[in-house]
């Protein structure tokens, strides 16, 4: 077999469409170059370990490519059979019964040595091969340019506590095209929107799902997402989506407070008391020092509904504030009103008044 090139373009035409063409990414980079960021979905297969890849990274620099590649030479002779062996048992898994093996597509930084050593392993042992033109840096440069384009946005907007994570699902499951910026940074966007979630992932991670995501859903007349601050936790949504957020329509949600805090009280009152204190100690300067000492004393009685109590009419505070700033256009705000936290009834109303 010839191993194929094939271009960032097509790569992503591909992924659009894996569900009638399966394939395997591999990505054969050094253990903390993946863990760092990656493609999603990619496989890792590292070539190299990461003190492995300083040696010859050296050895490049100060001495020549040939020395580089004598000493990477044995690295990857002792690693070729585990790399086979690994890579049939994702062909095993992700083949389906009755038809070809999936393509493997390889790809190191960019594109050069590394995927093609892999690229020549496993097509000498007869695997369909290709290798992404660019590597992932080529695949980095892509991912930045979707947050140039122009969307046409509907932000979800209203005051913490009115479901609105919960109603973008109900609208996906309507067929209208989403994006859950929570669910890719892996946190709530308040002090306490870590609890309970997964390690958030690192500022390019996080723009390469976020782009995934744009890309999934251009084909539509318009994409709906949540309204959030730039910052969500420990990542910041790219300036120019985010300045596209701010200058859209924003259609807020007004649902009474006592069904909001129900609905909080809800969702937190059983996650772990050390946490909820730690949340509350972290806005303690804006949320004043009686406030905090008495929300605090609520949570060490289990007295949940009264903490969240304040810390709602604390967030309702700062989201108009935020609503208000002048740092960024002001949002057109379209007000809803709903009785009631119910993600079903909700997505259905929105849908109603916009048509």
């Amino acid at each position: 077999m010839a191993i194929q090139k094939i271009s960032i373009t097509d790569f992503i035409q591909l992924k659009q469409r894996s569900s009638t063409d399966p394939y395997i990414i591999i990505d054969v980079r050094s253990p903390g170059e993946f863990e760092h960021a990656h493609i999603p979905g990619a496989y890792s297969l590292a070539l190299f370990s990461n003190e492995e890849r300083a040696i010859v990274g050296t050895t490049y620099k100060k001495q020549s490519r040939a020395d580089a590649i004598k000493v990477g030479i044995p690295f990857f002779a002792q690693k070729q059979i585990a790399m086979i062996e690994q890579v049939e048992k994702w062909i095993a898994e992700k083949q389906e019964a009755g038809k070809n093996p999936p393509a493997v597509i390889v790809h190191c930084w960019r594109g050069g040595m590394r995927s093609a050593a892999v690229a020549w392993l496993l097509d000498l042992y007869g695997c369909k091969v290709m290798q992404l033109v660019g590597g992932y840096k080529g695949y980095r440069n892509w991912v930045l340019q979707q947050f140039n384009k122009p969307y046409h946005l509907k932000v979800l907007g209203g005051y913490t506590g009115s479901g609105k994570t919960e109603i973008l699902h109900a609208l996906k499951n309507k067929k209208q095209p989403i994006i859950d910026l929570e669910a890719l940074a892996h946190h709530k966007g308040s002090s306490f929107g870590a609890l309970g979630q997964p390690t958030q992932p690192s500022q390019e991670h996080f723009e390469n799902k976020l782009a995934e995501s744009l890309w999934n859903s251009v084909q539509e007349d318009s994409i709906w997402i949540e309204d959030e601050s730039q910052r969500i936790g420990t990542v910041i949504v790219p300036t120019e989506l985010f300045k596209q957020m701010r200058a859209s329509t924003c259609y807020f949600l007004e649902i009474p407070f006592e069904e909001r805090l129900n609905f909080i009280v809800e969702a937190y009152g059983s996650l772990e008391l050390q946490g909820l204190q730690a949340a509350t100690i972290r806005i303690q300067k804006r949320l004043g020092g009686l406030e905090t000492k008495n929300t605090l004393q609520f949570l060490e009685e289990k007295n949940i509904k009264a903490a969240f109590d304040i810390l709602l009419k604390y967030y309702d505070r700062w989201y108009a504030k935020f609503s208000q700033a002048t740092t960024q256009p002001k949002l057109s705000v379209q007000k809803i009103g709903c009785e009631k936290v119910d993600a079903e009834e909700n997505a259905q109303i929105l849908i109603q008044t916009i048509l």
